[in-house]
């Protein structure tokens, strides 16, 4: 789906069919492709759309947003079985329709926790980052995967069998965007795909995500390389992530609260420095870039406690080498949620959770959408008095909006934006990037 023009704003098939034929034979192929094709779009139009309106949404950034409003009551879908493995679904009344929860004394294991987590409902793997040229010119992306485990309550009498090639077990979405900072226009794009036929999928042990041409993999490096493409009609990106440092384990006893409810959890680590270089492409110009990214995977079977309308979420990268993440989770009277926390890392030692109180966030401006009509902050002072920290955050181009009214019926914000300010009496500079959800529309959490 391609969103730089109106008229270019149609469902990105990529094509959906591209690599059934790995799976079947070349005798069945165009019969099976187009048979596929027809299925998929069925399945997104008649199922997925109109399931976008009340359903409780897990953990607390976009994509998972996405998907839980895209497949939560996509009736008709076979459930998946539990694999079995490291990784023992709970069981009686600490279950969720079959899925584990996420619960304090979860042990992480890297590379292994690097990929997929089916026993866990939602999960999701969040790349952004900013990007420079030799020439100096400037630019942010961000891809995120996405994937939904549907369970038993989700199937009907005309399921396709469990056995069969057809039948879904999970579903993935996926969203890529490019922000043109000295350009000054962003662009984006949007998948959504079912895991059977090879057309989207992720291992269970290792970092391998895909959707079509778009993935996120490990590489066999020393130091555990990410390999990000995605291949779209207006941008390509082909980058080499290399961490910087070691996972930041997010949350008290290993797990992020996402609400007041021992249920309302997940499991979040971030990789919050990962050197960055490799190519985009913008139309016919090529660019070779570096910089430095952040990763965030995520992986529960909660949801949003009660009167959260929407989040922020903050990644911030500062030259000093400290980095911040907060997520403060809206309420309806606009205060944050008591469950909202966040992570200080310094250039040494472990993560420092921060709670609520620990982070005081003001807007400084505004801006609204013309294609919305949704008003976004877009500037913000961030103090965290325990560090004596200060910063000032602006976004680099202030659309940097999200429409997905084509298919997921989501509109959210997702931008680059540059830090300025001061720690301990010194000044400091960064990057980051910022999540608006629920300002075109508040969430609704309720059945």
């Amino acid at each position: 789906m391609a969103h730089d023009s109106p008229a270019s704003q149609e469902l990105s098939t990529e094509h959906w069919t591209e690599n059934t034929e790995t799976i079947v034979s070349s005798h069945d192929d165009l019969r099976l492709r187009i048979a596929h094709g027809i299925d998929l779009y069925r399945f997104t139009v008649t199922r997925c759309v109109p399931a976008l309106r009340n359903h409780p949404m897990p953990l607390h950034r976009p994509c998972c947003l996405v998907g839980a409003l895209l497949i939560s009551l996509s009736l008709g879908l076979p459930v998946a079985h539990l694999q079995a493995g490291d990784r023992p679904p709970d069981a009686g009344p600490t279950a969720t329709a079959g899925f584990r929860r996420a619960f304090p004394g979860y042990a992480y294991a890297f590379p292994r926790d690097h990929g997929a987590h089916d026993e866990f409902r939602t999960e999701w793997w969040y790349y952004t980052g900013h990007l420079t040229t030799s020439t100096g010119r400037r630019f942010g992306f961000e891809l995120t995967f996405f994937r939904r485990g549907l369970a038993s309550d989700d199937a009907s009498a005309d399921a396709p069998a469990k056995g069969s090639a057809w039948a879904v077990h999970q579903l993935y979405l996926a969203h890529a965007a490019v922000t043109d900072v000295d350009g000054r226009r962003f662009l984006y794009e949007e998948k959504v795909s079912r895991a059977g036929l090879g057309k989207a999928g992720a291992d269970r042990d290792q970092l391998r995500v895909w959707i079509d041409r778009w993935r996120a993999e490990s590489m066999p490096t020393p130091r555990d390389a990410h390999r990000l493409v995605a291949r779209t009609p207006t941008f390509t990106l082909e980058l080499r992530l290399t961490p910087e440092r070691a996972p930041v384990i997010h949350g008290l006893g290993g797990v992020s609260r996402k609400g007041s409810e021992p249920h309302q959890t997940s499991h979040y680590y971030s990789l919050t420095r990962l050197d960055t270089e490799g190519r985009l492409t913008l139309g016919e110009a090529s660019h070779q870039v570096t910089g430095l990214s952040w990763m965030d995977h995520e992986f529960g079977s909660g949801e949003l406690g009660a009167g959260v309308v929407g989040w922020d979420w903050f990644s911030l990268q500062l030259k000093n080498r400290t980095d911040v993440m907060v997520y403060r989770l809206r309420r309806e009277d606009g205060h944050p949620d008591a469950a909202s926390s966040g992570t200080l890392i310094f250039e040494h030692g472990p993560g420092v959770p921060l709670a609520a109180g620990d982070v005081q966030i003001s807007v400084i401006d505004y801006w609204e959408s013309p294609s919305s009509h949704a008003r976004y902050p877009s500037g913000w002072e961030m103090t965290i008095p325990s560090a004596d920290l200060v910063l000032t955050l602006r976004p680099l181009i202030r659309e940097q909006e999200l429409i997905t009214s084509r298919s997921t019926q989501v509109t959210y914000w997702e931008g680059a934006v540059a830090v300025t300010g001061r720690m301990q009496g010194h000044p400091v500079e960064g990057q980051g990037y910022v999540d608006l959800t629920g300002y075109a529309h508040p969430l609704t959490l309720g059945h």
